[in-house]
């Protein structure tokens, strides 16, 4: 008997994840590629990937999602990533009523789910303040990676980045490595702010939630998701496998699909 699989793919402006599950929604394959400069590339290598280990085109079904979801000619659907985020936030964390704050590299998304549904979402998508993508660059300014970023930051204190824009931002911080600041003060101010920034959207958001969890690439940073902690007065909970949450979801998409 062929087993059927269904096939989640979100590529995001980063990096691209891929799940598989079987038919009884358990999850049997999963891996992250870098994005890369083409989306069509990455999808490309994800079906190559999938081919080594038997979970071809012909024995189930694709579903995209994210950044580069139009550029995976194999899928049979695309979705947004509003909804493969809330369903696969759902499934990982087998959470009913609650919000899912996922901090993307181009954008920063916060949803709430009320009996497993999606009902409403709010998205900082103009400038990539408050994103992965910010933190990186910021890294790079600092000559460190985003773990040690996050490492520094525990112990610092006293900075502020106050600058909106990732331009300024960096100018920002290139002023205050100028002027002698120690490095992990200033790493504190950049997470604060993107912290800062998460925290706004979440009170922006109407949402009597009180269950917080972080999905994307961030979610196995524990600084980041004790100070989302401290700040919202709620345990913000995560996991290894949230980063995969709208892959997930995705799947889940394709194993509904007739």
């Amino acid at each position: 008997m062929v087993k059927i699989y269904f096939t989640g793919i979100d590529i995001g402006s980063s990096s691209a994840k891929a799940i598989v599950l079987d038919e009884t929604n358990k999850i049997v394959h999963k891996f992250i590629l870098p994005t890369g400069w083409s989306s069509l590339e990455t999808a490309n290598s994800i079906k190559e990937k999938l081919a080594q280990v038997d979970m071809e085109y012909a024995n189930g079904k694709f579903v995209a999602t994210g950044y580069g979801r139009v550029s995976v000619p194999y899928a049979v659907k695309t979705v947004s990533e509003i909804t493969c985020h809330g369903m696969g936030a759902a499934y990982l964390f087998n959470a009913r009523d609650c919000t899912v704050i996922d901090i993307g590299g181009q954008d920063t998304k916060i949803i709430s789910l009320s009996q497993g549904k999606i009902v409403d979402f709010i998205m900082n998508d103009k400038c990539s303040a408050g994103t992965g993508r910010f933190l990186e660059i910021m890294a790079n300014a600092l000559g460190v990676s985003l773990s040690e970023m996050f490492d520094l930051a525990a112990t610092g204190s006293g900075v502020s980045i106050s600058s909106m824009c990732t331009v300024f931002a960096e100018s920002e911080v290139i002023s205050l490595i100028a002027s002698g600041q120690p490095k992990q003060n200033i790493a504190y101010g950049v997470v604060e702010s993107v912290i800062n920034k998460v925290i706004s959207l979440c009170g922006k958001h109407a949402s009597s939630n009180t269950s917080f969890y972080l999905t994307g690439g961030l979610c196995e940073s524990n600084y980041i998701i004790e100070s989302l902690s401290k700040k919202l007065g709620f345990p913000v909970v995560s996991s290894p496998l949230g980063r995969y949450a709208g892959a997930v979801g995705a799947a889940l998409i394709a194993k509904s699909l007739k």
